[in-house]
């Protein structure tokens, strides 16, 4: 285990910290840390940084409750750069996105990666900056009813599609059906970790239930 002192500091005394979601690995952001912070962040096991902005030490989440409780911290090889893993409570960014780094510069053909947060901060980014002819800030326009509507119908089509015995269809269905609830999700701002520690909760639950039934 390194200790602080075995890190490298640069000439201002910082060292740069990416952010990772320690649930699903999604790089959150770039900060800095001086020595300060980082020691602030391991007695607190919270993140704190230092804002080369405001030049002054900043709890992540002190104002918009948007805290990251540490898990771990690791050095690169040249120990002058940190990885720091978290359990977000709320967006990571100020501008209210997940993450920090969402607009997309390059991707290849050949290697797109998909995951469903990655889906939910793209439907999210359409609440928040609609685009003309995007059917996605159609809905977000239109407003609940519409999305419920919607959210109706596709489970309507999932239930045809199964009774008929049909998985490709079904498969087909359930996709739209889990978009359409993505888009209600973002709509009533609930994440897809506040339905992941739902989910959590259930299976321990579920467990529970399991092992009264064995006795």
């Amino acid at each position: 285990m390194l200790n602080i002192d075995d890190l490298k500091f640069d000439e201002k005394g910082l060292i740069p910290a990416v952010v990772v979601d320690w649930r699903t690995k999604e790089v959150l952001t770039l900060a800095y840390m001086n020595r300060e912070s980082l020691e602030i962040s391991l007695r607190e096991g919270r993140t704190c940084f230092w804002s080369r902005s405001r030049q002054e030490l900043w709890r992540k989440g002190e104002t918009s409750g948007n805290t990251q409780a540490l898990v771990d911290i690791t050095a690169d090889c040249d120990r002058d750069a940190l990885v720091v893993q978290v359990e977000k409570a709320g967006p990571a960014c100020h501008l209210g996105n997940e993450s920090c780094f969402v607009d997309k510069v390059w991707e290849s053909e050949m290697h797109k990666d998909f995951s469903v947060e990655a889906l939910y901060a793209l439907i999210k980014g359409r609440k928040m900056n609609p685009k003309e002819a995007s059917y996605t800030s159609y809905l977000f326009d239109k407003g609940i009813d519409k999305i419920l509507k919607k959210v109706g119908e596709e489970s309507t089509e999932v239930i045809v599609a199964a009774k008929g015995g049909e998985k490709a269809e079904t498969i087909y269905e359930v996709s739209d059906l889990c978009y359409h609830v993505m888009v209600l999700m973002v709509q009533m701002d609930i994440s897809t970790e506040d339905i992941l520690n739902e989910l959590a909760k259930r299976h321990v639950i579920d467990k529970k239930v399991k092992q009264e039934k064995m006795t």
